[in-house]
């Protein structure tokens, strides 16, 4: 037993036995939907009269496999790969349904659970999601520096880290320069007493225009009006002149040291005013079409787990940093007591709304669950009248929340199919109409080849060359995290639980923010910032999943991604990591995922089909060294 969940028994099938239970559970839904669409034409389901029944026969048949639909056959026997009795599909059948329509009776939309929605104007509100840290307020930075030429007596400060406020003694300095100009100030101030009894006008007023120049010189030569009193006052020569705090602040750096001779202009100290403090957040280009002024922010910090603080977006830099592909977005914060720290690592979040940034009316929108999306196209299916589904390729915008913005190929009041599309799509491949996975139409769909041995399922991730990068251990250690995440995420869904999968997915954005991406460069850069949109995606509509079907649908373009990193950047010293693949998956279609075990976890089927699939590749090596005997169950 492990977090909750019961272990699921390591019993070895046969071959057959596992075949039985994989077509049990994936030929049902298929058959009955081929059924519901071969009598669809009349409407009627059960109620259709024996006249149309004959008709139906009479017309051409195609008979294929459940498992295997791209054989194709026009007589009923069984399948020459998997010894199944065949189906049959009838031509023609689809009646007034076009090449890229299904129509399904109503025991049909059952058995397939369709639901559909409205497509609708409404606003729209996305979460974006930012890391960044906290940094100096650059307006209450200031510096001591040396105003004349001198050597350092005393450092009355000497180490960083002191708070000082305005006015405090900083350095010592001893000075000819200014040792001159006090002797001049005691000098002209006696003449001024000399003179005082003078009849000529002239002499009295150039002697008090010569204090007034001088006292002037001591000013811009560092010295404060309370320092040139004192002098007045003394009437001596002092070796040593103090240099006073000119504002209140933390000593963030002492650039210099006792005994040190300086020139006019040497930086001494530097302080901040940490009391108000900036928090800079690093926008990806994605994410800036949301972001603007004013906008409300919450973030937290490491150093405070469960603390929230609150901000407001005051300002975004209009450059892109050429090397992390980021902007960034300043908030300006309060800090009394100096809790938030520089450097501190923050993450926040900004609550956007699609409305708010720069349409002229609500965007057009449909659920997250209606568009099947594969690589850079996205399919819906619409309902155009009850029982009649046409697929539609459509122009996605930004995913938003629990919803996507449609750019293209969509109307207002129009109805998609939100549940159930796959199956509708697999309906259509299974009759050699274009559909998500065959847009052309016609040809065979991937096929299966369950309890195959030797090489590659079918359908499995094609062998693709990926270039590997040298990277810091910093980057290592922080994409293992990520890793571990992702494999948290596969253990929630092997183990059918939809909730430890969401929440390994909200830690695996997490991670993602913690991953700096300013350790790498060149190729390599480039690489992580392609995978790191996949990977913010797809673990967000994990995250954000209404049920298990939805999660694991999210989690096989998931694995992808986290396929393509893992053989770029590798895994941490001694971590496993294989390539597992069950063709079964998403109505035969196949899928792929990534576990550090070689024993077969199905993160598609779950406890139903817990052991079904088989290694396909191993990526890095366990610590043993080598990948070990895989086992297919």
């Amino acid at each position: 037993m492990k977090d909750g969940i019961e272990k699921i028994p390591r019993t070895r099938f046969s071959w057959k036995a596992v075949a039985i239970v994989c077509t049990g559970a994936a030929a049902l839904i298929a058959i009955g939907i081929w059924w519901g669409y071969s009598i669809g034409k009349s409407g009627k389901g059960e109620a259709a009269d024996h006249d149309q029944a004959v008709d139906q026969t009479a017309k051409a048949e195609i008979w294929t496999c459940a498992m295997h639909p791209q054989i194709r056959q026009p007589r009923p026997g069984q399948c020459p790969l998997c010894a199944m009795d065949l189906v049959r599909v009838t031509e023609g059948g689809a009646g007034d349904a076009g090449p890229r329509e299904l129509r399904l009776s109503p025991a049909a939309r059952k058995l397939a659970e369709v639901r559909t929605a409205l497509v609708e104007r409404r606003t729209v509100a996305a979460k974006i999601r930012l890391a960044g840290k906290v940094e100096y307020d650059e307006t209450s930075v200031s510096y001591i520096t040396a105003w004349v030429p001198g050597r350092l007596n005393r450092l009355h400060v000497n180490y960083t880290g002191v708070e000082v406020q305005q006015g405090d003694p900083m350095v010592s300095i001893y000075s000819p320069e200014l040792v001159a100009a006090q002797e001049e100030l005691i000098q002209s101030l006696r003449a001024v007493e000399r003179l005082k009894q003078s009849d000529v006008e002239s002499l009295r007023r150039t002697a008090d225009q010569t204090v007034h120049a001088v006292r002037e010189r001591l000013r811009l030569l560092g010295l404060t009006r309370q320092q040139i009193t004192e002098i007045e006052t003394r009437g001596t020569v002092s070796d040593e002149i103090v240099i006073r705090a000119p504002a209140g602040g933390v000593v963030v750096e002492k650039a210099a040291v006792e005994g040190q001779y300086v020139n006019t202009g040497t930086p001494i100290y530097t302080l901040a005013d940490l009391t108000r403090v900036w928090i800079k957040l690093d926008a990806y280009e994605s994410d800036l079409p949301w972001l603007r002024p004013g906008q409300h922010v919450e973030f937290s910090a490491e150093a405070y787990p469960g603390e929230t603080f609150e901000g407001e977006v005051d300002f975004i830099d209009p450059v892109l940093d050429p090397r992390t592909r980021t902007a960034k977005v300043r908030v300006n914060l309060e800090n009394p007591g100096g809790k938030l720290k520089p450097e501190m690592f923050v993450r926040g979040v900004v609550s956007a709304e699609m409305s708010a940034v720069g349409r002229a009316r609500a965007p057009l929108v449909i659920p997250a669950s209606a568009p099947l999306i594969t690589g850079k196209r996205a399919v819906v299916y619409l309902e155009t009248e009850p029982g009649l589904y046409r697929g539609k390729e459509i122009v996605l915008g930004p995913r938003a929340g629990d919803f996507y913005v449609v750019e293209e190929g969509l109307e207002e009041g129009q109805r998609v199919v939100t549940n159930g599309n796959f199956k509708i799509d697999s309906a259509i491949q299974i009759l050699a109409k274009p559909s998500m996975m065959n847009p052309e139409g016609g040809g065979p769909v991937p096929g299966h080849q369950h309890g195959a041995m030797e090489g590659p399922a079918a359908g499995a991730t094609e062998a693709r060359t990926f270039e590997r990068f040298s990277v810091p251990p910093d980057f290592t250690d922080r994409m293992d995290r990520v890793f571990d995440s992702y494999l948290e995420i596969h253990h929630g869904l092997s183990r059918d639980s939809l909730e430890m999968a969401r929440e390994a997915a909200e830690t695996l954005e997490e991670r993602l923010l913690e991953v700096d991406m300013t350790l790498l460069g060149g190729a390599a850069h480039n690489a992580w910032m392609d995978y790191l949109g996949g990977f913010r995606n797809h673990a967000d509509m994990i995250r954000s999943a209404g049920d298990i079907a939805a999660a694991r649908t999210a989690f096989a373009p998931l694995s992808e991604t986290m396929y393509a990193a893992v053989k770029s950047f590798g895994t941490g010293a001694g971590k496993p990591a294989y390539l597992f693949h069950c063709s079964m998956a998403f109505d035969n279609r196949g899928a792929d995922w990534l576990q550090s075990s070689m024993e077969v976890e199905n993160p598609y089927w779950g406890e139903m089909m817990f052991r079904c699939g088989e290694m396909t590749e191993g990526l890095a090596p366990g610590p043993e060294g080598g990948y070990g005997e895989h086992r297919h169950d």
